[in-house]
């Protein structure tokens, strides 16, 4: 006796559902992919994003401010003054490099010299 629920496909109560479901993302995936590469998105969000930089300019200015002066007080380096160190420090490292290769070729020069004496 064969097992008649095996020849018969097994119902999905949400197999339409999913379907649906993955329909719809897939358009709606599709539409959202149109609308960003379009021409119009890109001056909408570039006009947005000068908006708001061109607003919240005046509250950063503030904020910076009032950061350097409570830094001063708390005896502590302000960011600009740890840019400047890191410059700094920067430009000592290339310098010593530069040293280093120099130093490199005077000793190969003596190298040499040392040879041709021998």
């Amino acid at each position: 006796m064969s097992d008649k629920t095996q020849d018969q496909p097994q119902f999905d109560p949400l197999a339409v559902w999913k379907e649906w479901q993955t329909a719809s993302l897939n358009a709606w995936a599709k539409t959202m992919s149109e609308t960003v590469a379009s021409e119009d998105f890109a001056q909408s969000m570039g006009q947005s994003l000068t908006n708001y930089l061109e607003t919240s300019a005046p509250v950063r200015e503030q904020v910076e401010k009032a950061m350097e002066q409570y830094l001063q007080q708390m005896n502590m380096p302000t960011r600009q003054e740890v840019v400047s160190i890191a410059e700094r420090l920067t430009n000592l490292e290339m310098r010593i490099d530069d040293l280093d290769a120099k130093v490199d070729q005077v000793l190969e020069i003596l190298k040499k010299i040392t040879m041709n004496n021998e």
